[in-house]
């Protein structure tokens, strides 16, 4: 080991205080910025998530044009009905949203009840199931080319709306020589094996992926309302496991997944309502990703003395007002 006395020996060069403090200004301008896009991108998903619960779980536009057409309300909506009889007399409810929704409910033995002309179906009638796979990494003309390749670890560790990076890429060879294939950007992606299982992301471009993952894509591409949609009903299965170990998701788990199918002209108007939220989300993800990477090019830099300061406020200040 190292003993103290040689430690004490060594030399160790630091920048002027003056230019630690400087560099700490520019740093902090980086990471003030990659905070706020991170705040941002929480509230505008979370806004988009409680615009879906309320419209396709609480079924808040049906309760309203219930309560406004005096029609009855089944027993299991009534402590709903009366949170919405508030939010319509202080005038909180979305009457011009909730026009295109029904007035009424219907009984289901599936589902018990539902709004008025929705189905009940297989999560598969309604959207398209995506697979990969592993080009063979004995074979080096396969990897580290152009193309990103997802693997579980990318999906499961993300914790984001949108996957932009990759750990791994591999080549046009490797792609066109195995079983994965390109998901195309606004594929909803969820981890199917393992102590991951049921993470879940969009892809933010076209991607490639293994074959520990399934991609989703609604048919009708609103590919938005498909991803709040597939995470209410991985939540659903994750809850409907009752502490059972949910390490497993197979084709049949869609093919028996009975959902909720509203009308299409309501999922495009959810798609309409959030596509501007979570184009902006994507927008500032890549916008962090460009200042973590300047961020952390430039710290060795000044450190070092490679990069002088006035150069360095320079890119930072360029770099945030690009992102703003």
């Amino acid at each position: 080991g190292i003993k103290q006395s040689e430690l004490r020996q060594v030399l160790l060069s630091f920048p002027p205080i003056p230019a630690q403090k400087a560099i700490a200004h520019i740093l902090g301008s980086l990471d003030d910025k990659i905070e706020l896009n991170r705040r941002m991108n929480a509230t505008l998903e979370g806004m988009a998530q409680v615009l879906f619960k309320s419209w396709f779980v609480d079924f808040d536009p049906v309760i309203d044009n219930v309560i406004k057409a005096g029609n009855p309300i089944p027993d299991e909506f009534a402590a709903r009905a009366e949170v919405r009889r508030q939010a319509l007399a202080d005038g909180t409810a979305n009457r011009e949203a909730a026009k295109p929704f029904p007035a009424a409910f219907q009984e289901t033995k599936a589902m018990g009840w539902i709004p008025d002309r929705w189905k009940i179906g297989s999560f598969l009638d309604e959207a398209q199931l995506l697979s990969g796979g592993t080009p063979k990494t004995s074979k080096p003309e396969y990897w580290n080319g152009g193309v990103r390749w997802a693997s579980a670890k990318d999906v499961s560790q993300c914790g984001k709306a949108f996957l932009i990076e990759t750990e791994k890429t591999i080549t046009n060879l490797g792609l066109n020589k195995s079983a994965t294939k390109v998901i195309p950007k606004f594929s909803t992606v969820v981890v199917a094996r393992g102590a991951t299982t049921g993470r879940m992301t969009m892809f933010g471009e076209d991607i490639a992926m293994n074959q520990t993952c399934y991609g989703m894509r609604l048919k009708s591409g609103n590919h938005f309302y498909g991803y709040c949609h597939s995470k209410n009903l991985i939540t659903n299965l994750v809850s409907a496991a009752h502490g059972s170990v949910f390490d497993t998701i197979t084709t049949t788990t869609f093919e028996s997944s009975k959902v909720l199918k509203a009308p299409e002209n309501l999922t495009d108007l959810f798609e309409e309502e959030t596509a501007p939220s979570f184009q902006k989300i994507l927008s500032n993800q890549g916008q962090t990703s460009t200042l973590t990477k300047l961020r952390d090019t430039l710290l060795p830099k000044l450190i070092s003395g490679e990069l002088r300061i006035p150069d360095a406020e320079k890119m930072a200040d360029q770099a945030t007002k690009d992102v703003l």
